[in-house]
C-alpha cells in the first residue's frame, strides 16, 4: 500500500504537465478510488492478483488486456517479479520500457553506516522513470484534496464537523507492519491521553485488523474526545477525506504517513529501526517533525523487518510520549495562529 501511495504524487504531477498523454495506472482494487482523484487523463485498471490475474497464466491475461490499449511506453514503478515479466513482454514487441532503480546497494550501505549518507527520496526515483521515457514535468504536487479538505457531509456524513465540534482534529495511527516501526502502545496511549485532555481537540484513531481495532476502541472508551475509526470507514477514499480535515497526523513509518501527505496534512512521524533519511519520508513532510533517537545501532534495516539486535527495541521504547505530544501541540499552535 505504501508504495502506491508514494507513487501518486508523481503520477499526479506528470499527468498534469503532460495533458496530451493518456496514462493508465495498473494496481490493486483498493487504489481505484484514489485514482479517481488524479487528473482526467489518468485511467485505472485493476490487477486482480488473487483472482483472474493470479500466477503466470493470469499475468499473461493481464498483459493481453494492457497490450490491447496499444501503449507507447511502459513505466514500472515496482520492479518485482510480476512487473518484470510484464515489462519483458512489452519490450519484446518493441514498446519502450523503464523501471525504477531502487538503489539497493546504496540502501544496504545506508544501513551498514547507520545513516551516514542520506538516500534519494523514492519520489525522485519514481520521477526518474517517467523522465527516462521522455516526459518532462515539475515535481509540484500539492494535494489530491480541494483546499479546506473534502466535503465531509457528502463523503462521510457521520463525521461532519457539526457532530465533532472540537476546534482541532488530530489523527493517530499507532501501528505498522513490523515491530521495528511500532511505538509501544502503552506509551502511545499516553500521547492520546494528553491530547484528549486539551478539551479543544478531537483525536481520531486509525488502524486495521481485529487486534488493532480492539486496542483503539479501548482507548476510545477510556478518554473523552477520542474516537476510533478502525473498521468504521468505507474504504481508502473515506479515510483520505477524513484525514484531509486533520490539523496533524501522528504516524509511524507506515502507509498512514503517506496517506496524510496526499492531503498535505503535516505528520509527526515516529521512527525506530528505520530512518527518515532512508528515502521513505512522506512527500512534503519535514524531518523537523520526525521523532527519533540518536543511537549508534540505528537505522538497522531499510523496512524495519529485522529483529532488534539488543532485543528491546530501545530506539522506540526510549522515546518519551511528551516528545511526540509536544510536536503535535506545536503544529496545532502554529496552525491556530492568525
Amino acid at each position: 500500500m505504501g508504495d502506491v501511495l508514494m507513487a501518486l504524487p508523481v503520477i499526479d504531477a506528470v499527468a498534469r504537465h503532460n495533458a496530451d498523454v493518456r496514462f493508465t495506472l495498473v494496481s490493486r482494487a483498493w487504489a481505484k478510488p484514489l485514482a479517481r482523484l488524479l487528473p482526467g487523463n489518468v485511467s485505472f485498471i485493476t490487477a486482480d492478483l488473487s483472482g483472474k490475474h493470479k500466477g503466470l497464466r493470469g499475468l499473461n491475461r493481464l498483459c493481453r488486456r494492457l497490450m490491447a490499449l496499444h501503449p507507447t511506453a511502459v513505466a514500472d514503478l515496482h520492479d518485482v517479479l510480476r512487473t518484470q515479466w510484464l515489462r519483458l513482454r512489452f519490450a519484446l514487441v518493441g514498446v519502450p520500457v523503464a523501471a525504477i532503480r531502487k538503489g539497493r546497494r546504496d540502501r544496504r550501505r545506508f544501513v551498514a553506516t547507520h545513516g551516514a549518507v542520506c538516500q534519494r527520496p523514492v519520489f525522485e526515483r519514481y520521477a526518474d522513470v517517467f523522465r527516462r521515457l521522455g516526459l518532462a514535468f515539475d515535481m509540484d504536487f500539492r494535494s489530491l484534496m480541494p483546499p479546506g479538505g473534502a466535503d465531509l457531509s457528502a463523503a462521510i456524513p457521520a463525521f461532519a464537523a457539526a457532530q465533532h465540534p472540537e476546534r482541532h482534529w488530530v489523527g493517530v495511527a499507532p501501528f505498522a507492519a513490523h515491530a521495528g516501526k511500532v511505538y509501544p502502545p502503552e506509551l502511545m496511549e499516553q500521547v492520546v491521553e494528553r491530547l484528549a485532555a486539551r478539551g479543544d481537540t478531537r483525536v481520531f484513531l486509525f488502524g486495521a485488523g481485529e487486534r488493532e481495532r480492539q486496542v483503539l476502541e479501548a482507548w476510545e472508551q477510556r478518554y473523552a474526545h477520542v474516537e476510533s475509526v478502525a473498521g468504521r470507514l468505507g474504504g481508502i477514499a473515506q479515510e483520505l477525506a477524513l484525514v484531509s480535515h486533520l490539523r496533524v497526523m501522528v504516524s509511524m513509518d507506515s502507509a498512514n504517513m503517506h496517506l496524510a501527505s496526499l492531503a498535505a496534512v503535516p505528520v509527526v512521524s515516529v521512527w525506530g529501526a528505520t530512518h527518515p533519511h532512508g528515502g521513505f519520508l512522506g512527500y512534503g513532510q519535514s524531518t523537523a517533525h520526525a521523532v527519533q533517537l540518536d543511537l549508534d545501532c540505528r537505522p538497522c534495516s531499510t523496512y524495519g523487518q529485522k529483529p532488534c539486535l539488543h532485543g528491546d527495541y530501545r530506539c522506540l521504547h526510549g522515546i518519551h510520549p511528551a516528545d511526540i505530544a509536544d510536536r503535535v501541540e506545536a503544529i496545532i499552535t502554529h496552525a491556530a495562529t492568525p
